[in-house]
């Protein structure tokens, strides 16, 4: 198995990334009309207002900046429910690698866009991302092309891990910090990255009910697959994780809650009625753990939820 990121190596990243992706601001979310009291205690770390909307900017162009040119003189090919797609295809620009991204039909045609705008090559393959990674590889390995895995990977990881260095620079008092989970590359690097430096802190993970990936795996004591995934939230549904993540997630992190589409979409329009920030259905899960109720804050508990994604699904009705 992969060797998870150190914190030097989330240093190094951090790096070798700036004047690439921007330091997000983290806001007080009070004061607040709905939910005041919940307002109060919460930081909000703004990874929707990242380079191509979502904090996948970090880890993407962390792994390509670490290859050698001449490796990706070539191009280089990921899959993507749209933001990791998003992510590499600005990689690649930024380096002028030519990239291609596969991606699942339940995209939306919004992201799509955004790619080719990026100058992406897109594949619409599978009906899930599972589908579209394991048509991924085979063009990797067919045509000689880096692969970059959206989240087991150890240069994304510690891209994403860079979060947390800027959250703990902006407010070194927080206690807590709730994070959404797809494949888990997110949680990865920011529970490396808190746990380094302050390690008290409590990282809690959120997933959909719809696509409870690591929730289930955790529940059994190792790493499974799902049968079915009932989400709109597709960015957070992968059918299985991977065994770095899996490992890491396992020894560090100290709870997953679930939350509902409907619960999304609601904490997604309370983010835009209160702080004026437009976001996914995914952006807003570690919100919607908080207003409904499904992460219970303590009294005084100083709480930072990571808001990851741009986006309007957040916004239609189911």
């Amino acid at each position: 198995m992969m060797v998870p990121p150190g914190i030097g190596q989330i240093r190094a990243a951090a790096e070798r990334i700036r004047g690439f992706v921007r330091r997000t601001p983290m806001l007080a979310a009070a004061p607040a009309r709905e939910h005041s009291e919940l307002a109060r205690g919460l930081l909000l770390k703004l990874e929707a207002l990242q380079v191509t909307g979502s904090f996948k900017a970090r880890g993407a162009i962390n792994a390509v900046l670490a290859l050698a040119p001449e490796r990706l003189q070539r191009g280089i090919v990921t899959a993507s429910g749209g933001n990791h797609g998003l992510a590499v295809a600005y990689a690649g620009w930024a380096v002028g690698a030519p990239a291609t991204i596969f991606l699942p039909r339940s995209v939306s045609a919004d992201k799509v866009a955004k790619l080719g705008a990026w100058g992406a090559r897109v594949v619409i393959s599978g009906e899930v991302w599972d589908d579209s990674n394991r048509a991924a590889l085979q063009h990797a390995e067919a045509e000689n092309l880096v692969y970059i895995h959206p989240f087991a990977d150890p240069d994304v990881i510690a891209g994403q891990g860079t979060i947390a260095l800027e959250i703990l620079e902006q407010n070194p008092d927080v206690d807590t910090l709730l994070v959404a989970i797809g494949g888990g590359g997110l949680i990865s690097g920011i529970v490396i990255a808190a746990r380094a430096l302050k390690p008290a802190t409590r990282i809690i993970g959120i997933e959909p009910t719809g696509a409870p990936t690591l929730y289930e795996s955790l529940a059994a004591g190792r790493l499974v697959e799902l049968g079915t995934l009932d989400t709109a939230a597709v960015t957070l549904a992968p059918r299985r994780s991977e065994d770095l993540n899996f490992a890491i997630i396992k020894e560090t992190v100290e709870q997953i809650v679930l939350v509902e589409d409907a619960e999304m979409r609601e904490a997604a329009q309370w983010l835009w009625g209160e702080v004026g920030i437009a976001v996914e259905l995914s952006g807003a899960a570690a919100v919607a753990a908080l207003l409904a109720g499904h992460y219970p804050a303590r009294a005084g508990e100083r709480l930072c939820a990571v808001v990851c994604g741009a986006g309007t699904d957040g916004f239609e009705r189911a």
